[in-house]
Order: C-alpha cells, then sequence, then structure tokens
C-alpha cells in the first residue's frame, strides 16, 4: 500500500483509496491507513459464512462507488457471489511468478529457496475462482541471491509487487488493460 500512497502523493497516480478492510483486527495495513487519513474498516469473519462475510464487504466497497479492488496480503477466497460482483475489477499482488508457487507469504518464499530457482519475482492478476489462477497483468523478476533469506527475498520482492501495483493501476485507469480470455493484453497509450 505504501507505494500506492506514494505514487498518489507525488502525482504518478490520480487516484484515491477510499477505504481499506481487513478481516484482522491487528492487521497493520489499517493502522497505515489511518495514518494517511484513509478510512480503516475491520469486519470481523467470525460466526459468518463465507458468501455473507464477502456480501458484507461488498456493500461496503458498493456504498463508497469503489471502482477497483486490491487485494495485498488477503488470505481469504473470495466467493464467487464477490468476485461476479466485481469481475475484472478485482486485482491480487502474489509473491512469485506464477503459476510457480502458488501460496501465502512466507511459505512462497520458502518454498523458492528451497527449490533453487535462480529467478522469482511478483504476479499481479485479475481474480477468478481459482486460487493465484486468474489472467496475469503484470510479472516483474526479482533476482535470487545466494545468501537471501526469506526475509532479504521477502523486502525486495515486496518492491517489485509496489512497482506492479503502481502499474497495474495506472493501465486500469488508462482503460488498457483488454482480457482476452486467460490473457491480459495491454492496449497501447492513447498519447
Amino acid at each position: 500500500m505504501e507505494a500506492i500512497l506514494k505514487a498518489i502523493r507525488n502525482g504518478r497516480l490520480k487516484a484515491e483509496i477510499v477505504c481499506v478492510i481487513s478481516n484482522r483486527k491487528d492487521a497493520y495495513a489499517l493502522e497505515r491507513a489511518r495514518q494517511n487519513g484513509i478510512e480503516a474498516i475491520f469486519i470481523d469473519p467470525k460466526g459468518k459464512d463465507p458468501v455473507q462475510y464477502d456480501m458484507e464487504i461488498a456493500s461496503e466497497l458498493e456504498k463508497r462507488k469503489v471502482d477497483l479492488v486490491l487485494l495485498i496480503g488477503y488470505n481469504k477466497y473470495l466467493s464467487p457471489q464477490f468476485i461476479n460482483k466485481f469481475r475484472n475489477r478485482i486485482m491480487n499482488i502474489h509473491p512469485s511468478l506464477l503459476p510457480a508457487f502458488p501460496g501465502w507469504d512466507m511459505n512462497v518464499h520458502k518454498a523458492v529457496l528451497e527449490y533453487g530457482v535462480k529467478v522469482t519475482g511478483c504476479t499481479l492478476h485479475f481474480v477468478d475462482e481459482k486460487m493465484d489462477a486468474g489472467p496475469i497483468i503484470i510479472q516483474k523478476v526479482v533476482e535470487v541471491k545466494e545468501d537471501d533469506t526469506e526475509e532479504t527475498l521477502k523486502r525486495r520482492v515486496q518492491e517489485a509487487e509496489g512497482e506492479a501495483l503502481v502499474e497495474g493501476i495506472e493501465l486500469f485507469q488508462e482503460g488498457r488493460l483488454l482480457i482476452d480470455g486467460r490473457k491480459v493484453r495491454i492496449l497501447p497509450s492513447r498519447e
């Protein structure tokens, strides 16, 4: 989120983060949102079935007329009902070059290091009904260094994630993303 905030502050992105929603009350993203004057919303998933929970989030997003939903560090499956409401308007950032190394956060970095690959990176993709399988928008490559730990690798991948998110938001705003089956085509600039 920090890369997006910076791009908004420096004028690269003409966007507004209208709210940050989390299923974890202690999520740092909520605190970062508050520090930046952004509405921070905790929605407790306890006692709710997944569809009910997702529709509660959808209601909050619709009230605020959200154009684009970004999943950053969000570790819950989205219901088909939620995906259909925001089809082709939900982007997820993943800490590997999908389809390699699906999964979550440090588990991904650990698997990358254990496998011994020479490069990893991040993938920005549209969300569909399958986990980490939606049409790929942008991928950024990050070299895996001999002395990398999960933490050092994560820091460099997160830098690439910030770049991919800002670039993806720009392309979305400019109407330059065309989903063609499994592929996302990036249309030329109108300038």
